[in-house]
């Protein structure tokens, strides 16, 4: 694929005062001072567990699922699947690329869609995988796709974004694949609109039926498909102020974005990234916070801004995680270059959230500085521990968390009405200062997918808690006194 996001070298501007050349030296300084910057917290460490995990995780994308239903979330990443046995080591399972996971046939084992290749593969029984036949599709080319049971017929379908060939000046078409009973596909909608790159879902507005968001490139309006609930979508993103843009855009070079209750008011948010040139054409629109204001707006954006995701050109793809069990989201975001436009410098950060949409550089303190390139994101608890563990820049990194209590989820369908893999559930936590939500996607920044399983960080909060629950079908069900520091599995009713 060709190179999209060629760095702009311009030449270096000479200050008039002194004569120096304000080039990379001075940008690297200013990178190096955010980084440095702010209070420092040693309570959260990630160590790389390539080597003695026999692990090979290089590639562009990860994907975690348990799927040998063995309570131990393996991974999909580098062109396999990656048994995890018993979070002391890797064994190849299979190979599969650029992949997202859900059960869609509804059998219990989880099976992967590859989006680069536009090809499924069942799950043998947790054996293996084999390719299943799909039906003969337009031609495209994808950087990423979502599950979800978009007609709420209990299968999971499928959103695929299609990309471009930027050579031909071709904006490749993006899909909607509907899943007829597990037993086969066809084709729904297609949109060829707009350059699609990260596509995530969710039931942002409560009614009971997912609504797909598209990341979308070249400075075009990012997408929001609102599901009137037969699987029907309708573009509203301007409507509910989705676009992530800024004045005298139309839309931002968006890469990928993540949903996640940032504030803590059992509303889904959503963090939208732009890779974005800062030159002699302006200031492009750079990444921003949408905050849910629930229903008494009608379930409209505020545009909250960066909040402190300080500007680096190039960001890629974010994941959204609490990594250090403090009850409040926060995020991790990959850059393409590791040196940009002017000789900046830029690598991934980790964004520890403080409260109240104010995040904070935490990449030096927790040991993750000096990452490169990467569009890799996304996290899993390989080793039962608590803590989310991730994946990034073809590197496994062990969550080494003290001191904070945590309650994981793992939610299952009837397989009727309900997808067996629960993706569109949501479950809540309501504590004295704050509620807590969470949702089980399949698709996240571009390409990438977080564990299935549902992670909520208590904090110091020791007493049980109540879960409450909403089903893909809108059925609400309430578990009262669970306690913390467990994996608890809920089967819907």
């Amino acid at each position: 694929m060709p190179n999209t996001h060629a760095p702009i070298r311009l030449p270096k501007v000479t200050n008039p005062k002194n004569g120096f050349a304000v080039g990379s030296w001075l940008w690297t300084g200013l990178i190096l001072a955010s980084f440095l910057a702010g209070p420092v917290r040693a309570d959260v460490e990630f160590v790389n567990r390539n080597a003695d995990l026999g692990l090979q995780p290089g590639g562009e994308s990860a994907c975690w699922a348990d799927f040998d239903n063995d309570g131990w979330v393996d991974l999909c990443t580098s062109g396999k699947v990656w048994k995890n046995n018993g979070g002391k080591s890797f064994t190849p399972l299979g190979e599969v690329s650029n992949a997202v996971a859900a059960d869609f046939d509804n059998d219990g084992f989880v099976d992967l869609f590859s989006w680069s290749h536009l090809k499924l593969f069942q799950n043998d029984g947790g054996q293996g995988f084999r390719e299943f036949k799909l039906p003969e599709l337009p031609k495209t080319v994808s950087r990423g796709a979502c599950w979800g049971d978009f007609n709420g017929d209990g299968f999971v379908d499928l959103y695929l974004g299609g990309y471009e060939d930027w050579d031909a000046g071709i904006t490749w078409p993006s899909l909607v694949l509907i899943n007829e009973a597990g037993k086969s596909f066809r084709l729904g909608m297609t949109d060829a609109r707009y350059r699609a790159r990260g596509i995530t879902a969710c039931d942002f507005d409560q009614d009971g039926d997912l609504d797909v968001y598209a990341s979308n490139y070249r400075l075009q309006p990012n997408v929001l498909w609102i599901n009137d609930g037969k699987g029907q979508f309708e573009d509203q993103a301007a409507k509910y102020n989705a676009l992530a843009t800024s004045p005298g855009f139309d839309g931002g070079h968006s890469i990928g974005a993540a949903w996640g209750d940032f504030d803590n008011d059992g509303l889904f948010d959503l963090f939208a990234g732009n890779f974005a040139h800062q030159d002699n054409r302006g200031d492009q629109p750079k990444s921003r916070f949408l905050r849910n204001q629930g229903g008494e707006h009608k379930f409209h954006f505020e545009d909250k801004g960066e909040c402190g995701v300080f500007y680096q050109e190039s960001y890629a793809s974010p994941a959204a995680a609490d990594y250090d069990n403090d009850g409040d989201l926060d995020l991790f975001f990959t850059t393409v270059y590791g040196v940009a436009s002017f000789g900046r410098p830029n690598n991934p950060v980790l964004f520890r959230n403080d409260g109240n949409f104010v995040f904070a550089n935490a990449t030096a303190e927790s040991k993750l500085a000096g990452l490169g390139p990467t569009y890799q994101a996304a996290w899993g608890d390989f080793d039962n521990d608590g803590d989310l563990d991730l994946i990034s820049e073809g590197k496994l990194f062990e969550n080494r968390t003290t001191g904070k209590n945590w309650l994981k989820v793992r939610l299952e369908g009837d397989g009727k009405s309900v997808n067996k893999s629960a993706i569109g559930a949501q479950v809540r936590i309501r504590l004295k200062d704050r509620t807590a939500a969470r949702q089980v996607e399949a698709g996240t920044g571009e390409g990438n997918q977080n564990e299935l399983t549902l992670h909520f960080g208590l904090g110091d909060h020791a007493d049980p808690v109540t879960l409450e629950f909403v089903w893909p079908t809108g059925k609400r069900q309430v578990v009262e006194g669970v306690k913390g520091n467990q994996t608890r599995v809920i089967r819907m009713e």
